[in-house]
């Protein structure tokens, strides 16, 4: 077979993922989400802390209440909505690939 580009190597920060025929982008991409998910859950749980200090040092400041509910209100929503795409992601795998973690942990094929 007639190569164009000759071949080529794997750098080696990436060799811990595995090789690119055992799935090693696959493994590099859920790697990322999973960081991105606790990102995100350690940033609601910050967010949600400094939202209650907030309500209980509001006092009798309906306006401070109301921002603390507000920002509570949009971390809860936050969190919903990177657990919804974890959902939407299962059923939508279901539904084109037939297996739920088809987009959750991929298996990117090669040639």
């Amino acid at each position: 077979m007639f190569q164009i580009f000759g071949t080529i190597t794997q750098p080696s920060p990436l060799a811990k993922f595995g090789s690119l025929e055992s799935g090693g982008a696959g493994n590099f991409l859920n790697l990322i989400f999973k960081i991105l998910v606790v990102g995100a859950g350690i940033y609601a749980v910050i967010n949600i802390i400094l939202a209650g200090y907030s309500f209980l040092s509001a006092g009798d400041d309906p306006k401070a209440i109301a921002g603390a509910w507000n920002k509570i209100l949009q971390t809860l929503i936050g969190l919903a909505v990177v657990v919804g795409c974890f959902v939407l992601a299962a059923i939508f795998g279901i539904l084109i690939y037939g297996d739920a973690g088809a987009i959750l942990a991929p298996k990117i094929p090669t040639l």
